[in-house]
């Protein structure tokens, strides 16, 4: 399966798809902040990243598709995408969001966990929708928060879980999509059939 990825800053959640995702492979990641962790990381991984603003979904949807990307990733992405985008990758665009939700949708859930003194906490990935980290989930991880734990341990302890839940949910996605009623064709094999086509009629054509 081909991943695209959307990054606004560190990076980590990127990088721990490229090296846990091996059966699939990310060709493309874009990054809506020019000098950020992301863009670093995929300069040292050897994967092709491009520098767009949030606002030019033109541009983004034209660059996955040019890629052929299956699904995208919304690893840390920091800006709510609009109907065009979802509209282009219908059901093919995921992303991870540190709380337990529908709990403590946006920014600052970690935060907000801590605060309202909840035991545990968590992280999820979930389809994106044009309504804020309100898609079907696909996984969620349960963290629990330790008396010693303050912002800095929580957050450490969410992205050790966020490591271990975002490969296994995009393995998920992936057999949804290779369902028969799913009515998609993963874009390796779309290629690999119509290459096959292509070999077939060649052959006949020189008998």
């Amino acid at each position: 399966m081909r991943l695209g990825v959307m990054c606004s800053g560190n990076g980590s959640n990127f990088e721990n798809i490229v090296r846990s995702c091996r059966v699939d492979e990310v060709v493309l990641m874009i990054h809506n902040k020019r000098d950020c962790g992301a863009a670093r990381r995929a300069q040292k991984l050897g994967i092709n990243h491009c520098y767009i603003k949030s606002k030019n979904e033109d541009e983004i949807i034209q660059l996955f598709t040019a890629w052929r990307v299956d699904v995208i990733v919304m690893a840390g992405w920091m800006r709510i995408v609009t109907k065009k985008l979802i509209d282009a990758f219908p059901d093919r665009i995921i992303n991870l969001h540190p709380s337990l939700l529908p709990k403590y949708k946006g920014l600052h859930a970690i935060e907000q966990a801590m605060d309202s003194g909840d035991s545990v906490t968590g992280c999820t990935v979930h389809y994106v929708t044009e309504e804020l980290d309100s898609g079907t989930i696909i996984e969620q991880l349960e963290v629990p928060i330790l008396p010693e734990y303050d912002i800095v341990s929580l957050t450490k302890a969410i992205q050790r879980a966020e490591y271990a839940l975002l490969p296994h949910a995009i393995e998920n996605v992936k057999h949804k999509l290779q369902e028969q009623d799913s009515r998609y064709l993963l874009q390796d094999d779309l290629h690999r059939r119509d290459s096959g086509f292509e070999r077939t009629y060649m052959d006949e054509q020189v008998v």
